[in-house]
Parts: C-alpha cells; structure tokens; sequence
C-alpha cells in the first residue's frame, strides 16, 4: 500500500480536529485512528505543525524548497570552484 501523503492546510486540519477531540477526553490512541495516523505521525505533525496556522505552513515549505534549491546551487558551484583550481596547479 502506498504511502498517503497530506499537504500542510490537511495537516493542520488535522491537528485541530485532533485537539479539539484530545480536550474532549479522548486518548491520543483513539484520536490517531480517528484522523487515520499513527501516533508516531502525530507527535512528529504536532512536533513540525504545532501551533501554525495555514498561511505560516505555505511559507515553511516554499522556504525549505527554496533552501534546498539554494544548497544544490551552493553544491554545484562548490565543485565547479574545485575543477578549476585543480586544472590552475596542472594536476589533470
């Protein structure tokens, strides 16, 4: 089976289902089944999504694409710069 994968906006709807139901009395086992995760899933959601709102979970991963597309550019010029200095010394 394949993984279900959740945007952020599903994520957090989740959570607030999940604590309106927590502060109902529910235990954390019955409201994980009841939002269709694991309680591992849960804590990490509520670890990472905690406490934002939708339009701060849009920001967070247009940033972290941002960072990574950053980083592979860094990556890339980083070996482009040890290319050169390697041909500069004459050791090809």
């Amino acid at each position: 089976m394949a993984a279900k994968r959740n945007t952020p906006e599903q994520i957090i709807g989740k959570l607030r289902q999940a604590e309106v139901m927590l502060n109902q009395g529910s235990s954390v086992s019955e409201v994980c089944r009841k939002i269709e995760v694991t309680d591992q899933t849960f804590f990490r959601w509520r670890k990472e999504y905690g406490g934002m709102r939708v339009d701060q979970a849009k920001r967070l991963k247009t940033l972290e694409e941002e960072n990574t597309r950053l980083k592979k550019l860094v990556a890339d010029l980083a070996l482009d710069k040890a290319i050169l200095q390697e041909a500069s010394r004459g050791n090809f």
